[in-house]
């Protein structure tokens, strides 16, 4: 069992920035997948960012369009620490962010289906 916990939602103002923290157990975090979703009221949860393993020490990045150039998601494997730093936030990205663990690597990794456990969410709203 792997369990995460996210911390750094809130209230923010456009333009402003945040950054979302995720915790994970677990004593092989570093080949770890690990990805963030966001679910706005009466929408689907939807891919954001996802950093993963690429054996040894290489990990990639990826990230949805409409965060491109906004959002960066790093890790700390020392701290089994995923991070979402978000800039120039607006006002639709408004929504409940999840960060999503895959132990295996098995997948796409801007697949929910890939994704063996989520953390309870955080939500960060962005007023205009």
């Amino acid at each position: 069992q792997v369990q995460l916990v996210e911390s750094g939602g809130g209230l923010v103002q456009a333009g402003d920035s945040l950054r979302l923290s995720c915790t994970a157990s677990g004593r092989t975090f570093s080949s770890y997948d690990m990805g963030w979703f966001r679910q706005a009221p009466g929408k689907e949860r939807q891919f954001v960012a996802a950093i993963t393993w690429n054996g040894g020490i290489s990990y990639r990045t990826y990230y949805a369009d409409h965060v491109k150039g906004r959002f960066a998601i790093s890790r700390d494997n020392a701290k089994n620490t995923v991070h979402l730093q978000m800039n120039s936030l607006k006002p639709e990205d408004t929504a409940v962010y999840y960060c999503a663990a895959d132990p295996d690597g098995v997948g796409w990794y801007y697949d929910r289906a890939e994704y063996d456990y989520w953390g309870q969410g955080t939500q960060v709203t962005v007023s205009s």
